[in-house]
């Protein structure tokens, strides 16, 4: 074997080598929180809203019941001795009764707003992902990463807030 044949793939490696740290010096890195993003949108703040009047009439339902609970309770301490039995049994019964039905009405309550918030969360997400796709062309930024995975960036890389009005630019509110 000639010099110039072992030669060959040393030089091809190192030209490889030398390129491949020119293409990584050229690329341009930016940090966005996804989610502070999306919910600083108009849009999630306003189906925040919307969540919060739609849910208060049985949130608002709940907090009556356990007024009802509490009440019924200090009846049956402050009237211990004083209730017969029969009133007592009653009492802890209506206890319980409305115990179940704020249990009830709290699980309720919990899924409804759990699966509209998720519902909501995973379109704006993805239209948030869109945007962020598209803020990247524009500023020529080769790579986004969320700031949730990330120990340390500069500030200046962060692009959240630009991340969050352009979204507000496409999405407007009505």
């Amino acid at each position: 074997m000639s010099f110039a044949t072992l030669l060959r793939p040393l030089v091809v490696c190192s030209a490889l080598m030398a390129a491949s740290q020119m293409a990584t010096a050229q690329v341009k890195v930016a940090v966005v929180n996804l989610q502070k993003a999306v919910f600083d949108t108009a849009e999630i703040k306003k189906a925040d809203a919307e969540m919060q009047a739609r849910y208060k009439p049985r949130s608002d339902k709940l907090q009556q019941l356990q007024e009802q609970i509490q009440r019924v309770a200090q009846q049956l301490q402050t009237g211990g001795d004083k209730l017969t039995q029969q009133a007592q049994l009653d009492l802890q019964t209506q206890g319980q009764t409305l115990q179940r039905q704020a249990q009830r009405l709290q699980e309720e309550l919990q899924q409804d707003v759990q699966a509209d918030r998720n519902e909501i969360l995973s379109k704006s997400s993805q239209k948030m992902s869109d945007v962020i796709k598209k803020l990247a062309e524009e500023k020529g930024v080769d790579l986004i990463v969320d700031s949730a995975t990330t120990l340390y960036f500069k500030p200046t890389m962060e692009l959240t807030a630009d991340a969050t009005a352009a979204y507000d630019k496409t999405y407007p509110v009505k």
